[in-house]
């Protein structure tokens, strides 16, 4: 029996029940535009406005690069899974509200028994869930706006902006408290291009992270390098799309098929993961490394169904070019020709390939300053990573150098190595959005104690007076008992 309902009126519901929003409780200062503001306008840049609202915490401001919301985030562009990679029971973006959760909405739509049919959401699903979270809540996102520099300045940032619209282009300069970098995979990188690659025309190459037109590849033969889930993905996505074949490329003799995140995921570990020493972390992002990042199963199954899919294992390109209209290459030894190369190899955390961070890049604190690891388990990569606070804020390389960078906290997957998640993803948002926001509202609180103090010292007018009371005073009489 479909029990199908509307998902707004769950929603509704449990706002209602809740209670309003807390008014916005920070003071306003002279030349301020955002007391918040967030870069990344998907699923977690939605999820903050929610929990900052909920927090009191007005003049928020949330921008995207994509010109519109059916083009931003990854769900419906560059990702390419059938199904999410994590379990449907995992909390989201829902801030502990059962009826603003995927299962809420979906439920309230399809039914509770649809809803048992599945254990990983499927990847369209989730997109129209976000949206309706987005829509629902009233979340707003600036979109076609890019953050081009953050500039410090004393106690706040000058944010220089370029904005896309139907006027054209333009460039402006807004001010703000508190930076959120809500911005994906290469928020503190960019993508992972290996140089045997590099010189090959776009034409013929493109990374993961690119819009990809699979159609055209239709009768096409079809290299992929890498062997992560997303390699695997766009590797599918070519087949579906009718390649005449498919070559996927794995430096590893054999693909990791052990989840070793797994051992860690119990609330012990996930709660408290930042408070491990130094030694433990690192061991534990140099275990991740070594043992590979594991597909999922079904996509390895997406894959293998395939009779023009084609595995090749514990190689490496020794050399690649462009030759007419094909891709020579060289594999181990043996010759090859395609047509077209696509990059499943990754990011690299990189905080100075940003441009928005170079005021300050080489101020920032990293894993490599901070942390030796022990002879044989050096590993540059994970080096990389900046080393981040509590509140997933940078911290300066030389106290008293940067102050400001405490109030940008990094949402994203540069934090893996201090938080253990791939942080950003949705594993990540029930421990790590609320430490953001108390953060940000204990500073923003702090920054201002003079105003508050007063606010709190405020005189309070009474609710009542003693007329309310006054005809039921004591007046010392006394009855007698019979």
């Amino acid at each position: 029996m479909n029990s199908a309902t509307n998902p707004d009126q769950h929603a509704l519901d449990t706002l209602r029940l809740i209670g309003p929003a807390p008014d916005n409780w920070v003071p306003d200062r002279p030349g301020i535009d955002h007391n918040v503001f967030i870069v990344g306008g998907g699923q977690t840049g939605a999820a903050f406005s929610f929990a900052l609202r909920r927090a009191g915490i007005g003049r928020v401001s949330a921008i995207d690069a994509a010109p519109d919301e059916a083009r931003a985030g990854v769900w419906l562009n560059r990702a390419r899974m059938n199904r999410l990679r994590t379990p449907k029971s995992l909390p989201g973006p829902e801030a502990g509200l059962p009826g603003l959760s995927f299962q809420a909405w979906h439920e309230a739509r399809f039914g509770a028994e649809a809803y048992a049919q599945f254990d990983r959401i499927p990847r369209t699903l989730w997109a129209g869930y976000l949206a309706w979270y987005r829509r629902v809540l009233d979340i707003p996102v600036r979109y076609g706006t890019t953050l081009a520099r953050i500039e410090p300045a004393g106690d706040h940032f000058r944010l220089h902006l370029t904005i896309r619209d139907e006027g054209g282009e333009r460039s402006v300069v807004e001010t703000a408290r508190k930076i959120v970098l809500a911005n994906g995979v290469a928020g503190n990188g960019r993508p992972n291009l290996p140089a045997v690659l590099a010189a090959l025309p776009r034409e013929r190459l493109a990374h993961t992270s690119d819009a990809i037109d699979f159609a055209a590849l239709r009768g096409k033969s079809v290299a992929v390098v890498g062997g992560a889930a997303s390699a695997f993905d766009a590797a599918a996505t070519a087949l579906e799309a009718g390649a005449a074949d498919v070559h996927l490329f794995v430096r590893r003799a054999s693909l990791p098929a052990v989840p070793v995140t797994r051992a860690r995921a119990y609330p012990g570990a996930y709660d408290n993961y930042f408070e491990l020493p130094d030694s433990i972390r690192w061991a534990q992002a140099l275990r991740f490394r070594r043992s590979g990042s594991t597909p999922p199963a079904d996509a390895v199954d997406r894959v293998t169904a395939f009779d023009n899919f084609h595995l090749h294992a514990g190689v490496q390109w020794d050399s690649a070019h462009a030759a007419g209209d094909k891709v020579e290459a060289r594999v181990a030894g043996e010759p090859f020709a395609f047509d077209f190369v696509i990059a499943g190899t990754g990011y690299a955390i990189d905080v100075a390939a940003r441009p928005e961070l170079a005021d300050f890049a080489a101020r920032v604190l990293l894993w490599r300053d901070r942390y030796q690891p022990p002879a044989g388990d050096e590993d540059d990569a994970l080096g990389a990573h900046p080393y981040l606070g509590a509140a997933l804020e940078y911290v300066e390389k030389r106290p008293g150098d940067a102050p400001y960078l405490r109030d940008i906290h990094v949402y994203n997957p540069a934090g893996f190595v201090s938080f253990g998640l791939p942080v950003g993803d949705v594993p990540s948002m029930k421990r790590d959005i609320p430490a953001v926001v108390r953060r940000i509202s204990r500073d923003l609180f702090l920054a201002d104690l003079d105003a508050h103090e007063a606010r709190m010292r405020a005189d309070v007018p009474a609710d009542f007076d003693a007329s309310s009371y006054a005809h039921r005073l004591w007046d010392g009489e006394r009855v007698d008992a019979a």
